[in-house]
């Protein structure tokens, strides 16, 4: 079941993305992907598209988004695959989750104004897809093409991250919420890329414990910010939480993003891979998730 080339993680320009669902798909397939899911932050918008595109491609495609958490002061991604799109409480929840980015974009380009970058709100309108999911990779991008800075990573150390003058707070979904959303739409909920998190060992801890409390199944293990040693810490936090473990990129662009759709290694074959949860009889994807059974 490891040998699947599932990428359950990667953005559209329904979000932060600059690809469309289509092109992502035509990517996905041609670099040998047999199960893809699109997970646009808090979005569900492009999945019409990409699963037409899939469906067109013969390659399995599962629904999915990344939904911002708040949680003991980081902003926490869960991605859910698997559900209902249609779902009325996930659709209200994420509106909801979506709600307010307009007014800290403005907020943030006040802020990048004070230190001499005029036009940043309008400059970062440039680069988004989706108005309602402007976020800071778009400030990012009109920053790098100002000759502000070499590459967005930069932009995000000088200018977007905490204590910096473009960074600007803001409160998100809560674990339970959006775990909730995910499972009662008939999802599967995922951490996305622990690695990333700044947490201590202590509220690393409470995140999995409660994640698992209301419901959580799964944790990403492979993930294009993940190094050796966050794979190795990550298989064992899955075994002993006794999470399904999952695989995807967060692939953003071509331009931009370490890791390509469909070019990460295999799980450990020690971890029940999230696709065995995903390929229900019947589904669009069940065929593609028995490949490798």
């Amino acid at each position: 079941m490891h040998l699947l080339n599932a990428d359950l993680h990667c953005h559209s320009r329904f979000s932060d993305g600059t690809l469309s669902p289509s092109a992502l798909a035509r990517r996905a397939h041609g670099n040998g992907v047999e199960l893809w899911a699109l997970t646009d932050h808090d979005e569900v918008s492009g999945l019409a598209e990409a699963a037409q595109a899939a469906a067109a491609l013969g390659m399995g495609f599962v629904n999915g988004v990344e939904i911002s958490v708040s949680f003991a002061g980081e902003t926490v991604h869960i991605v859910g695959l698997g559900f209902d799109a249609n779902h009325p409480a996930l659709l209200a929840g994420l509106a909801r989750t979506r709600g307010g980015r307009l007014a800290r974009a403005q907020a943030m380009a006040d802020g990048l104004a004070q230190v001499g970058l005029k036009g940043a709100f309008d400059g970062a309108l440039r680069y988004v897809g989706n108005p309602a999911l402007v976020s800071r990779t778009h400030f990012a991008r009109w920053l790098v093409e100002t000759g502000t800075c070499t590459d967005t990573g930069a932009v995000f150390r000088r200018f977007l991250t905490e204590g910096k003058p473009g960074f600007v707070p803001h409160q998100w979904a809560g674990l339970g919420e959006a775990v909730r959303w995910i499972t009662q739409a008939g999802g599967v909920a995922v951490i996305a890329h622990p690695g990333r998190y700044k947490f201590t060992v202590n509220e690393e801890y409470a995140l999995f414990s409660e994640f698992k409390a209301h419901g959580g199944q799964g944790v990403e293990v492979l993930t294009g910010s993940h190094g050796q040693a966050d794979t190795a810490k990550y298989t064992a936090m899955a075994q002993e939480f006794g999470l399904l473990a999952s695989r995807g990129s967060d692939f953003h662009s071509p331009e931009e993003s370490r890791t390509d759709l469909g070019t990460l290694p295999d799980l450990p074959g020690t971890l029940v891979p999230v696709w065995q949860a995903l390929a229900r009889p019947g589904s669009t994807w069940a065929s593609a998730a028995s490949l490798s059974a």
